[in-house]
Formats: structure tokens, sequence, C-alpha cells
């Protein structure tokens, strides 16, 4: 797929260590993609300094939202204007480099064969670094969890590091996504595989934030489980 015809979407909030090597990273490994950072009206002044960045760098947009309202509410929000602004595939990723830019030229490549490419941390060649045993324990456990209620098809329901088409997003339809928290990313893909999305997973190196404070906590998590029980039965 063309670079120029995909936008990352980078959700943030107090992420102002990050931004400023996030960017140029993105671009080094992409010039021509787009991005899109979303900031739910951080504190840290991660906003404006977003829009310093993007005053020279044309590939960069900045979506300045009035309040924290969840990951997947400010991803939907994200979507909506990468759509409007003729995007032919998204790809969700997170601020903190957790998610490496190395493999975004691989994502490019996947989203022509595929509707949907997952970053994967469950399949062979896939890895967590710098995760503690407890971390550890609870992700794969959730993930083990979606796989047996939803669908056994995707090893790694939770993972924030995705691609999806703009075909993808039609037949998801965006208007029926309704979870606004970190559940999202398990609404997005089990909504693909029912609406017959072609689905792939890709291994990713997954690393730990070592700068800012994680946005993950155990209210997330019960919430993202939760929302699994509800899509079993709703969707």
């Amino acid at each position: 797929m063309k670079p120029s015809d995909v936008t990352v979407l980078v959700p943030t909030y107090n992420e102002k260590e990050n931004l400023p090597k996030l960017i140029p990273a993105i671009l080094a490994e992409v010039p021509q993609i787009r991005i899109l950072v979303i900031d739910d009206n951080s504190p840290d002044g991660t906003g404006a300094l977003a829009d310093r960045l993007a005053e020279n760098t044309p590939q960069l947009t900045v979506l300045h939202r009035t309040a924290k309202e969840g990951l997947g509410a400010a991803y939907l929000h994200g979507m909506a204007v990468a759509l409007e602004q003729g995007a032919q595939a998204v790809i969700t990723m997170d601020a903190d480099f957790s998610h490496s830019p190395l493999v975004l030229p691989r994502f490019l490549d996947l989203l022509d064969q595929h509707d949907v490419v997952i970053g994967s941390r469950r399949v062979p060649g896939g890895d967590v670094e710098n995760w503690s045993l407890l971390r550890h324990a609870i992700s794969g456990g959730g993930s083990l969890y979606c796989r047996l209620l939803l669908s056994p098809k995707i090893h790694d329901f939770t993972g924030g590091y995705n691609g999806y088409t703009r075909e993808a997003l039609r037949r998801i339809g965006l208007d029926r996504v309704q979870t606004k928290g970190f559940g999202f990313q398990v609404e997005m893909k089990y909504r693909a595989l029912k609406a017959g999305c072609r689905v792939m997973e890709t291994p990713i190196h997954f690393v730990d934030r070592t700068l800012g404070a994680s946005k993950m906590s155990g209210k997330i998590f019960v919430e993202a489980m939760l929302k699994a029980i509800r899509l079993r039965f709703q969707v």
C-alpha cells in the first residue's frame, strides 16, 4: 500500500517526553506516511508540542479533543477524521515506543493482501520486554480468555498495534463500535472477524514504556474482559 494513503493514529495523553522522538522515528521508516496525533487535552502540554512539531512536518496533523474520554473514543474520532482526509488504511500505534516504528513497512506490505493486520505478541516470533511476571500472567490470561470466548483465530485480542483498511472499517461500521476504553481493541478485532474481513497476525516485539506513566490499570483490564462477554452474546 502506498505510504501516502496510510495514516498512523497516535493517541496522546501526557506524552511530551516521547512524541518529539516518535514522529521522526516513524518518518525515518516511512517518509511519506501520514500521522494524526489525537490529543485528549493533555495537561502537560503534549497538544501544544504536537502543534509545534506539525509546523515543520507536513505529514503530521493534530486533532485536539476537549477531554480524556477513553482510548476507544479517541481512536474512533481519529479514524473518522483520517477517512475524511482520504486515508485508504489506518494503523493504530501507542505513543510510548512500545510499538516499534521499524514494523511499519511490513504493515504496509501486508495491508495490500489483508483487511486487518494485527501486531501480535503471541504468535511465533512475537514477544514482550520489561514486563513483570504478574503482568505477563494477567495479559496472557486475558488473551486466552478472549480466544476461548470469542475466537481461536486471533491470538492477541488486546494488543494495540493494528492496521485496518478503509474497506475493513466500512465493514466493521464505526458507528456500531460501542467501547470507549481499552476494550476497543477487543471489539474491533471481533467485529472484523464477524464482518468477514481477511485478518492476519504478524509478530512484534513489544517493549514496555521507559518514559512517562503507563495508562494500564486493573480497572481497564476488567473492562476489556467484561466487554468480551457482551460481544459474545450481542454481536
